[in-house]
C-alpha cells in the first residue's frame, strides 16, 4: 500500500513539474528504490509552491471577475435604456411642438360600467406605450378627463407612473381645444379611409369600451354636450 501511495505521490508530482515546464528529470537524482519518489531540489519546491499561490489567487479572483463581469453588463444596459428613454421623450416632445395630435375623447366616461371603465384605463396604457415606442409618434391629449372621475380614478390606480406621463389631460371637451377644421373624429362607420398624417390635424379617439352598446348617443356640434335623441315609435 506504501508503494501505491508513493507512486501515486510521484505522479501527481510530475504532472505539477509538467505543468511548470520542469523536466522531471530537473528534479534531482533518479529515484530512490523502486516505487520510491525522487528528492525535490529547492527550486523545484519554490516554483511548486510559487505555483499553488498562483492557482489560488486565480480561484479567489474568479467570484470578484465574475461580479465585475454582471456589472459591467447590467451598466451597458442601463446606458441602453437611459438612451432609450431619451430619445422617446425628445420625439414625444417634437410632436407636442409641431404635431402630429391624437385625442382621447372621454366625453362619455360615465356611461360605462366598472369593468369597462378598467379595460379603458389599460388601453389608455397600452396606447401611451406603443405611441411612446414610436419612431413619429403623437403627441396626446385625454380631454374631458375629469378629477375625481371613475376613469380618472382608474386611471392613476391601474397605471404606475401615469402622472408623469408625457401628454397633456384637461377637464376641457376637444370641441372647445381645437378649431373644428382642423379636427378628424376617426371611427370605423366612416366610408373614408385615413391614408397620410397632417401634421395640422387633430385625431380623435373616442374613449369608449363598448361590451354594453349605448346607442343614439350624438355630438351636439360646437358643444361639449352630448345627448340621446327621443326614441321614435
Amino acid at each position: 500500500m506504501e508503494g501505491g501511495s508513493a507512486a501515486g505521490e510521484a505522479e501527481a508530482l510530475r504532472e505539477a513539474l509538467r505543468l511548470l515546464r520542469i523536466e522531471p528529470s530537473a528534479a534531482g537524482p533518479s529515484e530512490a528504490g523502486a516505487g520510491g519518489a525522487a528528492p525535490c531540489s529547492r527550486n523545484v519546491l519554490r516554483k511548486w509552491r510559487r505555483w499553488e499561490r498562483v492557482l489560488a489567487a486565480r480561484r479567489r479572483r474568479r467570484p470578484q471577475e465574475r461580479e465585475r463581469s454582471r456589472a459591467r453588463r447590467a451598466g451597458g444596459r442601463g446606458a441602453a435604456r437611459r438612451h432609450s428613454k431619451a430619445l422617446a421623450e425628445e420625439r414625444l416632445l417634437e410632436a407636442r411642438a409641431s404635431g402630429p395630435r391624437l385625442c382621447v375623447d372621454l366625453g362619455m366616461a360615465d356611461h360605462m360600467t366598472m369593468k369597462e371603465t378598467s379595460r379603458l384605463a389599460s388601453q389608455i396604457r397600452r396606447l401611451y406605450g406603443a405611441n411612446r415606442q414610436a419612431e413619429k409618434p403623437f403627441w396626446l391629449y385625454l380631454t374631458e378627463f375629469v378629477m375625481g372621475s371613475l376613469i380618472y380614478e382608474e386611471c392613476f390606480r391601474m397605471n404606475d407612473g401615469f402622472s408623469n406621463y408625457l401628454m397633456d389631460t384637461t377637464q376641457e371637451s376637444y370641441l372647445d381645444l381645437f378649431p373644428v377644421d382642423a379636427i378628424v373624429y376617426l371611427t370605423p362607420d366612416s366610408e373614408n379611409v385615413l391614408e397620410d398624417i397632417d401634421p395640422k390635424k387633430v385625431y380623435i379617439l373616442g374613449g369608449l369600451v363598448d361590451e354594453s352598446i349605448h346607442k343614439n348617443f350624438k355630438v351636439l356640434p360646437g358643444s361639449s354636450t352630448r345627448q340621446r335623441p327621443e326614441q321614435s315609435e
